[in-house]
């Protein structure tokens, strides 16, 4: 819309310019038809040449200055030529001479020390001259009744006074930007002189239409009739131009007020903006950045406005933001966004404040990490207490009894030793004797378990034979029954050889407790360097309900065999997994390094 209003405007100083030339180009033509009449009609000519020299557009500055100062020489040799027929003709040659000075002055301005409004010389002097054409051209509108040689002709020809009102508006039209049309709008002291201008337009038709009157009731001769016209005119202009002053002075003073006073408060605004602790930025309706406050610059690490506008959270929302810093890093804030409507509740611009939220952020995230942290702290105490209620109850049931049973043989065997027969101590001793070995080895698992937990056992690993190891954990294992063994004599594996017989133990145990004889033990060489060695059973295999937790600490009735098992081969870098036999028992499967050959 701007663009069309330039547009616009441009092409109305063209015409109006073309207006200016056509109308010097006219009073230039009067002159020329009256060089020979008398009085200062020649003066014409080099007027409306100046004006024409004034509207023509020039190819460079040179160029410019040369026909600026021709133009003024032109207008004051018609000056000049007006002013020497002061003596014959007045009227004419005082209207021809404001005339002629009123082009020699046109782009001459007068401005007031306190900073006001710049006045142009030219328009009074073109409105002196159009007074004194339209005080003489008004009568002509009536019936001339003076008489020959003292009628309105006389003070000045009617060619002449309408080349002067010719000239006079061609001048004022060659010049719009800076003529009395600038100041005809509503905005500051211009006011004034629009409320005025009627008035100052009236006046000297209104005189005109007085010396018309006077001449036709014959009140006064023509001339004495047109200066009293001219007085009145120049009376009423005085006054009007003393008020006009008046007025644009008080509007002036009450300008400077409102500016001193606006001043103040962008001052204001400006020290409130930028003290605020929170970071600000205003937008206008095109999301482009206008003003930001200290702390936003802190904030950002930007020294001035951004080129861009950051990303913004949607117009009425706000919430947690990451705001790009300078640097490329992100600030974590807490963002708002609110539109500035005007006064017709149209959106006229935006301010968007951020609130460093770094800090809260930070301890979030450390109260986070302080509660993922008590929860494995409370995790590990609901394990440890798992732990002590599996090891109370252990304790209840499977060392309570061995305990239990051992106390009674003991004070039977005490009470009864004399009566009771070689063969009856014998076996009373011999179950204590297992009873008490029983112990032994539930303790031994216990302080084994606890060395596990601990993160204590280590292990030395070098080849032991599978065979040899095998047949020992036989040996030693409560209840042996069937046991077929299956293992290559050269078959070795590399683990510690006190954990690989524990191992080996408590799998035989597990075996013989829960499932039933036969039971195989088979050891071959896997292709990838390791060894396999299976202990199956053939009873009716593990409850799938018992599965998830196998290996676990506890379970109820297996006390703590595979659950050492387990962490005794992952010690040893290998691995234990069960599966089901065909057709029918329980399979466990212990895989380790196997030992090189040559060992």
């Amino acid at each position: 819309m701007g663009v069309f209003v330039q547009i616009a405007a441009h092409d109305v100083g063209r015409l109006s310019r073309l207006v200016a030339g056509c109308a010097g180009a006219t009073a230039a033509a009067f002159g020329a038809l009256h060089a020979l009449d008398p009085g200062p009609a020649p003066a014409l000519i080099p007027a409306g040449v100046a004006l024409l020299l004034q509207v023509v557009p020039a190819t460079g500055v040179r160029a410019g200055r040369l026909r600026a100062g021709a133009a003024v020489l032109l207008a004051l040799a018609a000056t000049g030529l007006g002013v020497a027929h002061l003596g014959s003709h007045p009227a004419a040659a005082v209207a021809t001479a404001l005339s002629g000075l009123a082009l020699a002055c046109l782009d001459l301005r007068v401005t007031r020390r306190s900073g006001g409004i710049a006045f142009r010389v030219a328009d009074p002097l073109l409105l002196g001259a159009a007074i004194i054409a339209l005080v003489t051209l008004v009568p002509r509108l009536f019936d001339a009744v003076a008489s020959a040689g003292d009628g309105p002709e006389s003070v000045l020809p009617a060619y002449l006074a309408g080349a002067l009102l010719c000239l006079a508006t061609g001048t004022i039209l060659a010049r719009p930007e800076a003529g009395p049309a600038r100041v005809l709008d509503d905005s500051g002291p211009r006011a004034a002189v629009r409320r005025v201008a009627p008035a100052l337009i009236a006046a000297p038709i209104v005189a005109a239409l007085v010396s018309a009157f006077a001449q036709q009731s014959g009140v006064s001769r023509v001339t004495a009739a047109v200066s009293t016209g001219v007085i009145l005119a120049a009376l009423a202009l005085l006054t009007l131009l003393g008020y006009l002053v008046r007025t644009l002075d008080d509007a002036d003073q009450r300008q400077k007020h409102l500016a001193a006073e606006l001043e103040e408060r962008q001052d204001f605004a400006q020290t409130l903006l930028q003290s605020m602790n929170e970071a600000v930025m205003v937008l206008d309706a095109n999301y482009r950045v206008i003003d930001v406050n200290r702390r936003w610059r802190e904030l950002t690490g930007h020294d001035g406005l951004p080129a861009e506008s950051p990303p913004l959270p949607p117009p009425g929302t706000g919430g947690d933001w990451l705001l790009p810093r300078a640097d490329g890093t992100d600030v974590p804030v807490l963002a708002t966004m609110a539109a500035i409507p005007d006064a017709a509740g149209a959106t006229r611009g935006y301010v968007a404040t951020y609130i460093d939220i770094a800090e809260r952020k930070q301890a979030e995230v450390a109260l986070t990490e302080h509660a993922a942290e008590l929860e494995r702290g409370n995790a590990d105490l609901a394990a440890a207490l798992a732990f002590k209620n599996d090891l109370t109850s252990m304790l209840t049931h499977d060392v309570a009894q061995p305990i239990s049973s051992i106390a009674s043989l003991a004070e039977l065997l005490c009470a009864d030793w004399a009566d009771l027969p070689e063969d009856i101590r014998l076996e009373l001793a011999t179950k204590i004797d297992k009873n008490t070995r029983r112990l032994i080895k539930m303790m031994n698992d216990l302080q084994l378990l606890f060395r596990l937990d601990t993160g204590t056992v280590t292990a030395r690993r070098v080849p032991v034979p599978l065979l040899e190891v095998v047949e020992a954990a036989c040996g030693t294992a409560i209840g042996t029954g069937d046991i077929e063994i299956a293992i290559d004599e050269e078959l070795s594996a590399l683990a510690d050889r006190g954990h690989l017989s524990v191992v080996v133990e408590n799998l035989l145990k597990n075996a013989l407790a829960h499932g039933a004889p036969p039971i195989h033990v088979r050891a071959d060489r896997g292709g990838d360097g390791t060894v396999r060695l299976t202990v199956q059973d053939s009873g009716a295999g593990i409850p799938s309900a018992l599965l998830p937790n196998l290996f676990g600490r506890f379970i109820h009735g297996s006390g703590l065999g595979l659950f050492i098992v387990r962490h005794l081969v992952e010690a040893n870098g290998g691995t234990v997994r069960y599966e089901p036999a065909e057709p029918r028992g329980a399979r466990l499967l212990v895989t380790l390094e196997a030992a090189p050959a040559s060992a």
